[in-house]
């Protein structure tokens, strides 16, 4: 029992991860424990829309281990270009050592789960992805491109990270985002 109190205190520093994008009509930055859970409603919201089946509680369990070594490494935008293979690896050092403080069989299911959805290989994977690289998308849309004006994140840049992951994992999701991004570049929404 101790072991899992620990890793659930332990997961409570997820709440302090702040990340580049503001809440919806709020002054504040969102932090990762929200952005995790607010994707793990949206792909249970989208489910019937995957690319291909998937196993929808595997999902949200992928997309709630995600950004679990942001505890160690903070957060990185989505839009951020090159430095990925080291904080690729700063997450793998981090999810060990967290998800270690746990039974060692359901620290390595949980580890199965994180690897999954770094691979992208799957179906669930790919939906989960799907997930996670439209929310900053949804949000910044409603915030009229707040993250990216303030970080000189352009269209180009936007469509190149998270076009091909979400019609990979959501093709019916992305033909939404598509005119919508579009209409935001036609407002001036985006950066240099």
């Amino acid at each position: 029992m101790q072991q899992i109190i620990d890793f659930i205190l332990e997961l409570d520093k997820l709440k302090a991860v702040t990340r580049k994008i503001r809440l919806r009509d709020a002054d504040r930055y969102e932090n990762s424990a929200e952005h995790s859970w607010q994707i793990a409603l949206l792909a249970s919201s989208l489910a019937s829309y995957a690319e291909a089946a998937v196993d929808i509680d595997r999902v949200i369990r992928m997309l709630l281990v995600h950004d679990i070594g942001e505890i160690d490494t903070g957060d990185t935008m989505v839009f951020v270009e090159g430095g990925w293979e080291d904080r690729k690896a700063a997450e793998l050092a981090a999810v060990t050592r967290i998800f270690g403080l746990l039974p060692e069989a359901q620290g390595a299911e949980f580890m199965a789960l994180w690897k999954e959805f770094e691979s992208g290989e799957t179906a669930d994977a790919r939906f989960a992805n799907a997930a996670d690289r439209a929310m900053p998308v949804l949000l910044n849309l409603a915030n009229a491109g707040q993250s990216w004006r303030e970080n000189g994140i352009s269209y180009e840049r936007v469509v190149a990270r998270v076009g091909l992951p979400i019609e990979m994992g959501c093709p019916a999701l992305w033909d939404y985002l598509q005119s919508r991004l579009e209409e935001a570049r036609g407002k001036g929404w985006f950066g240099a």
